[in-house]
């Protein structure tokens, strides 16, 4: 095991779904976060032979636990995720995790930066990659852009030469979207965003990545060519009331559910951020004495990026860790 001194929180969909009482198997007390960047300051007793020589590294923490390197699916019974006891959560000063869940923190970003990658990042990764096989010259749609996942999706399959388009409410969004390498964008509000996706794509989509279901899933079956991938990470919107089940066979098209990563999917993730140079985005950076009101903030759905969160050490006053 390893003790972090956290540098920088960030919080996702999940934090906020626990506190409301909507996420399965809640165990009061826990402590929430599944991100966060900080550094290394003590090791366990009986740690391997080099292991007391990563005091002082900076980490950031795979949120994934259990799920060593397996892609079909992590192993049944065995997977959790921070923030939920009996594992410890990262919206604190300190956090004590196993320490092969320690990865180096990637140079070339702020601690603010880096405690924005692992549970978003990670899911994206999987998404595009393990589950949508995204690679250069594949025509790509990512839905709800300006959430963790679905930005760090458009940053990724933009890294990999993907032709990547997006949809949001919001024109700013969408803007803001197309400033970081989409193509362009379409309003999903509109009655006819399917049609206008694909005229403004000139083609139909290798890959949709989507974090929403709900009604607007038999649209993304409409936009896909044949053969074409839908990976589903979320349902923000929740189940579909009906899904024409005809355009899915006659396509030969595919729904592929996609739930966080692997240990072995977070050091890839890694390794791609440190080689491309990707930056996350951030919305903005707060003391964590700010948790319930950026959680609300999140729920409202107006950020463009990760809400982020530095421990009480460094905004006085000081507080307790964030829990139930």
């Amino acid at each position: 095991w390893a003790a972090v001194r956290v540098k920088a929180a960030a919080l996702n969909h999940r934090d906020c779904w626990i506190r409301k009482g909507q996420y399965p198997a809640i165990e009061g007390g826990s402590v929430l976060g599944a991100d966060c960047c900080g550094v290394v300051t003590a090791v366990g007793e009986g740690s391997a032979v080099g292991e007391a020589e990563r005091v002082g590294e900076r980490v950031v923490i795979c949120p994934s636990v259990g799920w060593e390197d397996e892609e079909e699916a992590p192993p049944a019974g065995r997977f959790g995720i921070l923030g939920m006891l009996p594992l410890p959560g990262c919206l604190a000063e300190e956090v004590c995790v196993p320490l092969h869940l320690c990865f180096a923190a990637p140079a070339h970003l702020s601690d603010a930066e880096a405690a924005a990658l692992p549970l978003a990042g990670l899911t994206a990764y999987r998404a595009v990659f393990t589950k949508g096989r995204v690679r250069a010259g594949m025509r790509v749609l990512i839905t709800g852009i300006g959430g963790g996942v679905a930005l760090f999706a458009l940053q990724f399959c933009v890294a990999a030469g993907a032709l990547v388009y997006v949809t949001s409410s919001s024109a700013s969004k969408l803007r803001r979207a197309v400033a970081l390498g989409a193509l362009g964008g379409v309003n999903y509000k509109d009655a006819a965003w399917h049609r206008q996706v694909v005229e403004l794509a000139e083609g139909r989509f290798d890959v949709v990545v989507d974090g929403a279901g709900g009604d607007g899933l038999a649209r993304l079956v409409r936009v896909l060519k044949g053969g074409g991938v839908i990976v589903s990470y979320g349902a923000t919107a929740g189940a579909p009331k009906r899904l024409n089940m005809a355009p899915l066979f006659l396509k030969n098209a595919e729904i592929r559910g996609s739930t966080m990563g692997s240990a072995a999917e977070f050091k890839r993730m890694l390794a791609m951020v440190a080689r491309h140079r990707i930056r996350p985005v951030l919305h903005s950076i707060q003391p964590l004495s700010r948790t319930v009101e950026l959680m609300d903030e999140m729920d409202a759905g107006g950020q463009f990026g990760k809400l982020v969160l530095v421990p009480s050490v460094l905004h006085r006053p000081a507080h307790t860790p964030a829990r139930l």
